[in-house]
């Protein structure tokens, strides 16, 4: 049995938020890299090289890359064999979340009533996802999600009989209604199966996925990059203003279902794909 002080989970968390919204991921600078010599639009090819322009200037300036840092969506994989002694977990988690946006003078974006809008000030609480893993590590990763990318998200159950085509159908048809609201190029996360929550947590936990890396069914990495021709012959376009670039990735994730549903969902994650993970 390992033992872990919740303090450490508390600063662990702090620096992953703030780290996160200052600096890209290289996977998805390398995207942006990719994309910008293929882009066959003069402004498309523009826009990616002001991408990666911003990406320096808030790396170098130690500042957030865009201005709104997201809601902190947290996931945690707990090895089962420790043990977390000096405070309660997730109360460790919310105060890491509270000091990193206070600390890194990050955006509060969080309403503590979704009907009230009244500001919490310190961005908590945070979204948790907890797995409980084998071994004696933990492995934490905070997604802050921003807001336009999230609010053009969308779920549906189709019937089993729709099959693939259906599938294709509804992302294509999520993607091309979000346009440029959801500031493309962007990563399309995908959850196929499951039930009503269990297949936004599949779209949710997709876009944790590197860039470039397949499913490892080869059916399923097959519709991947078959979904991600056909978004970027949309001609959205990087922010909407017409291009072949519209999404970096298209990452899915399935679980088993019900025999009578076939449940979608697809997370849209802008192009500032932020995501940071450390081990402890």
């Amino acid at each position: 049995m390992r033992i872990v002080d919740a303090e450490v989970l508390t600063e662990s968390v702090a620096k992953l938020c703030w780290e996160a919204c200052y600096y890209l991921p290289e996977d998805v600078l390398a995207g942006f890299r990719r994309a910008e010599k293929t882009e066959a639009s003069p402004i498309g090819k523009s826009i990616l090289q002001q991408l990666l322009e911003n990406a320096d200037e808030a790396k170098t300036n130690h500042m957030p890359y865009c201005h709104d840092t997201g809601m902190a969506v947290v996931f945690v994989e707990i090895g089962q064999d420790v043990h977390i002694t000096g405070g309660n977990y997730l109360d460790s988690i919310q105060e890491g979340v509270r000091t990193g946006y206070r600390e890194g003078y990050l955006r509060k974006s969080v309403v503590g009533d979704p009907l009230l809008r009244v500001n919490t000030g310190d961005n908590t609480p945070a979204v948790v996802h907890t797995d409980i893993v084998p071994g004696d590590q933990i492995k934490i990763t905070v997604l802050p999600k921003g807001g336009g990318s999230e609010n053009m998200s969308a779920m549906k159950f189709l019937l089993p009989g729709e099959g693939v085509e259906g599938v294709k159908k509804f992302v294509l048809q999520t993607i091309k209604e979000a346009g440029g609201k959801a500031c493309p190029p962007v990563v399309v996360g995908v959850g196929i199966g499951g039930s009503f929550d269990k297949v936004t947590s599949l779209a949710k936990h997709a876009v944790l996925r590197e860039i470039g890396v397949h499913h490892p069914d080869p059916h399923i990495a097959e519709l991947e990059q078959e979904l991600l021709e056909a978004i970027n012959d949309t001609g959205i376009g990087p922010q909407g203003l017409g291009g072949t670039s519209t999404a970096l990735w298209v990452p899915i994730e399935t679980y088993a279902c019900h025999i009578t549903a076939l449940p979608v969902a697809v997370n849209i994650q802008c192009h500032a794909a932020r995501k940071k993970t450390i081990v402890i």
